[in-house]
């Protein structure tokens, strides 16, 4: 694991970030000196509530992993007291996203955004500001490196988390995307009748993205890097058999109806792993993956091993058209479930998409294990005069003040 200093955009190195006030010291953090500490203050973290499930995060062993892979991306831990000992840790990254199309023009609006996350504060030093310390440390190095904005994503139920951002660091309830799970079974789910599944180059399918997304929200700009990953497992296109014949990708034209999205593999960069249920909810889900194992042809509904440590495979760049495209979306999301059916270490297949899309009428899963509204909130770091003037010049308001250019929210897996 290399230092993060050299890994930010290749920019000359600086001098590590840090923070002395009050006996409480925020610096850049360092694999080798704080790796140990920080995993088991993270532990200390994951305490879930006495008599109830909870969903843990296992980073194996990598504290960067879910932000290692953008751009331009810090890690800080906060230290107290005499011992020096680490009680908070924050994340952030940087990329450039679209908000929407210029108004006299086709062409996208880009902006410089910063993406916070991982923000902990040990359980013993809560109530401290350290939490806002750390969010306010993040906000200087964004603000270093261009962003424009910033913003953050947590449950809509983890009231610390949103009484932190915006009642003490000025952020603003901005949009509320949708999470869909769809757990993996033992079986294999039928496609449907009709329907083609074809894998699409990683050129065609960066042409078709910032054709359909060019009017979205968060869409990367560096589109391309994210479909050459080698945690991209592929972009795929459903579209109806009959038509598959008379459709030739060389010339640039999308058939009348079809449907495409990418598979993102977040086994190779996390874990998860469900705790605190009870001893009959275990029994029943390990009974139901047995009979379906046993007995395929039934077509059991059962839940994965979800006791131990699990991966997911991310679904993004849904996007459907056409007469009966929401059939093919369903029938590309059962073939990206048979994709995971056949990854012994793959629990559940998953997406993130706007709560008003089209799209998400097509996307098979379990209310049970989804959540209808997963809060994103945004704050605006530059507030220049110049900036004003230039967008009015533009004929653009201040993006938190736009409405929404479109229903549809772009999820970079790389955040997932």
């Amino acid at each position: 694991m290399r230092k993060l200093s050299v890994k930010i955009a290749e920019a000359p190195v600086k001098p590590p970030l840090k923070m002395e006030e009050g006996g409480l010291v925020v610096r850049e953090y360092e694999e080798k000196k704080d790796r140990v500490a920080v995993e088991e203050m993270e532990q200390r973290c994951d305490v879930g509530p006495r008599g109830k499930a909870s969903l843990f995060t296992d980073d194996m062993g990598d504290p960067i992993c879910r932000i290692r892979h953008s751009p331009s991306y810090l890690m800080l831990v906060a230290e107290y007291g005499e011992g020096r000992e680490i009680v908070g840790v924050i994340r952030g990254c940087i990329k450039t996203v679209t908000r929407g199309k210029q108004p006299t023009s086709d062409f996208s609006i880009y902006v410089k955004v910063a993406y916070i996350l991982g923000l902990r504060v040990s359980p013993t030093h809560r109530r401290l500001g350290i939490g806002t310390k750390l969010v306010e440390k993040m906000e200087e190095w964004s603000r270093e490196e261009g962003a424009e904005y910033a913003y953050m994503a947590t449950d809509c139920d983890n009231e610390a988390s949103i009484n932190l951002f915006t009642l003490k660091c000025a952020y603003v309830k901005f949009r509320t995307p949708t999470v869909l799970v769809q757990p993996v079974h033992a079986h294999y789910k039928p496609l449907g009748s009709g329907v083609a599944v074809v894998q699409l180059s990683a050129q065609l399918a960066e042409f078709v993205y910032r054709r359909v997304f060019a009017n979205s929200e968060f869409f990367p700009k560096d589109i391309d890097v994210i479909l050459s990953n080698k945690l991209n497992l592929g972009t795929f296109m459903a579209l109806p058999k009959k038509a598959l014949a008379k459709w030739d990708p060389q010339t640039g034209h999308l058939p009348p109806s079809y449907a495409i999205l990418s598979v993102w593999n977040t086994k190779e960069v996390f874990k998860l792993q469900m705790k605190g249920v009870s001893s009959i909810t275990y029994a029943c889900c390990i009974g139901s993956r047995l009979l379906d194992v046993w007995m395929p042809w039934l077509r059991i509904p059962s839940i994965p091993d979800v006791f131990r440590p699990f991966g997911v495979y991310f679904l993004y760049g849904l996007h459907m058209e056409g007469k009966g495209a929401s059939r093919l979306m369903k029938g590309l999301c059962t073939f990206a479930h048979n994709m995971g059916r056949d990854d012994p270490g793959c629990g559940a297949v998953v997406a993130e998409v706007g709560r008003r899309d089209p799209v998400r009428e097509g996307i098979p899963h379990w209310r049970r294990f989804s959540w209808a509204e997963d809060l994103w909130c945004i704050k605006k770091l530059t507030t220049a005069k110049h900036d004003i003037e230039e967008e009015e010049e533009e004929g653009t308001l201040d993006w938190i003040r736009s409405p929404p250019p479109s229903p549809v929210v772009f999820v970079d897996p790389r955040e997932f």
